[in-house]
């Protein structure tokens, strides 16, 4: 039995540099930095007073039926404006789909802990030097501060999709930190490939820009505090790098089975052919310095494609612009690629729209699949000095026209985890 066949037939995003898809393209091609100064909270007093936000968005102008998904987290009403632009471009809503066979699966993060909210009910509920729990319950009824508990669950915005969209399969979230996206991408594709689903909504969605989230990584001294150039902070491969940029988001696709999408003549956006994943097996803080589980993954996504390094037209890197990520990515690249390496163009989109976390990896495929539409790579800004450890070609400060056929996608996650896809155009 020939094995089946799964191409993109819808995406969407919503992020700091537009909530959809040609927005973002169209900032980035304009090398636009998505960072400003944090107003979700008062971060005068951090190390780090910036991050990637999304402005002005307003779900219920991309979701018709927005009071359902009232509650939901921040992270939810991101993806649920994707998913829905992903699955308009998919056509799939005039289908006759059997949605037994419609599964999701997200690299779904944490959402924001309401701080505030929860501080007002302790104090509220306070008595006689302790906390009444009666009247903690009484008032968390009465604020729904319920919800908001459980909206900080990973998977609910696996369940407002599932809900939203009538999905009756498969319901799915990973969360292995910045891989996380990548790795849902590549187990959904392996779902219809095995003929378990025919269609996935699949991608990433994650907002940690909160009190808990920029001071966890803030002690952790993996964020840049470049406070007096908050647009310039995202510099991946540079010499004077300092950190990453955290930034919230979220960027679904549908991945549908080949013959189903070419039998209703749906728009064929890309073919995914090769997925790969590996353990670094070594710290739970730290890649491992030889980037070898970033090999590993490279060269298993190579074998299930079915091809090789000279296939590859771009790559568009993890290139999180930590000191360590840079160097190890490309090490692992040189690895990967032997002779080759310096031939393939790689650039770091999070040099513009910063760290999605947990939404990253499907962002970067998006930007994958609109290279191969436009045959222009996106660059990497901010690269004015670069690393001679970084010495491969980042496509610095300016967007290049380009030959793209095949793209591959690298997603290396906190913790050790690593991910890689491979698309091509649809043949």
């Amino acid at each position: 039995m020939s094995q089946r066949r799964v191409v993109i037939t819808g995406m969407g995003t919503v992020n700091p540099l537009g909530h959809d898809v040609e927005t973002m393209w169209a900032a980035m091609l304009a090398c636009k930095s998505g960072v400003a100064p944090i107003e979700l909270f008062d971060a005068s007093t951090y190390p780090t007073t910036f991050a990637g936000q999304v402005a002005n968005y307003d779900m219920a102008a991309q979701v018709p039926d927005a009071q359902r998904h009232a509650h939901a987290g921040r992270q939810c009403r991101f993806a649920l404006g994707a998913a829905l632009q992903a699955w308009r471009q998919s056509g799939l809503g005039v289908y006759d789909l059997d949605k037994s066979r419609l599964g999701i699966y997200l690299g779904g993060g944490e959402g924001s802990i309401d701080n505030d909210a929860a501080t007002s009910l302790m104090i509220d509920a306070w008595a006689d030097n302790r906390i009444d729990t009666r009247r903690w319950a009484q008032l968390a009824f009465s604020r729904h501060q319920l919800y908001r508990e459980v909206e900080q669950e990973a998977n609910m915005v696996v369940a407002h999709l599932a809900a939203e969209f009538g999905a009756l399969g498969p319901a799915i979230n990973v969360l292995t930190a910045c891989a996380a996206s990548t790795q849902a991408l590549g187990e959904a594709m392996m779902l219809i490939r095995d003929g378990d689903v025919d269609v996935m909504i699949s991608g990433g969605a994650h907002s940690m820009i909160h009190p808990f989230g920029v001071s966890g990584f803030d002690l952790l001294k993996a964020l840049s505090t470049r406070n007096d150039d908050v647009q310039g902070a995202s510099r991946p491969f540079d010499a004077t790098r300092d950190g990453f940029v955290l930034a919230e988001g979220a960027s679904i696709l549908i991945l549908e089975e080949y013959e189903q999408a070419l039998a209703r003549n749906a728009p064929m956006l890309a073919e995914i052919v090769g997925y790969g994943s590996s353990a670094d097996a070594y710290r739970i803080t730290d890649q491992d310095p030889a980037g070898a589980g970033a090999v590993a993954a490279m060269a298993a996504a190579f074998r299930d494609a079915g091809l090789g390094p000279a296939d590859i037209d771009y790559i568009s890197a993890h290139g999180t612009g930590t000191r360590q990520n840079d160097v190890t990515e490309t090490r692992a690249v040189k690895a990967a690629f032997g002779q080759l390496a310096s031939r393939v163009p790689i650039s770091s989109i999070k040099s513009m729209v910063g760290h999605l976390v947990a939404a990253a990896g499907a962002t970067e495929l998006i930007t994958c699949i609109l290279a191969i539409r436009d045959q222009v790579l996106p660059p990497t800004i901010n690269l004015h000095r670069p690393d001679p450890h970084c010495d491969l070609d980042y496509v610095p400060n300016a967007p290049r026209k380009a030959s793209v056929d095949v793209c591959m996608s690298n997603s290396f996650g906190f913790g050790g985890q690593n991910s890689t896809l491979v698309i091509r155009r649809v043949k």
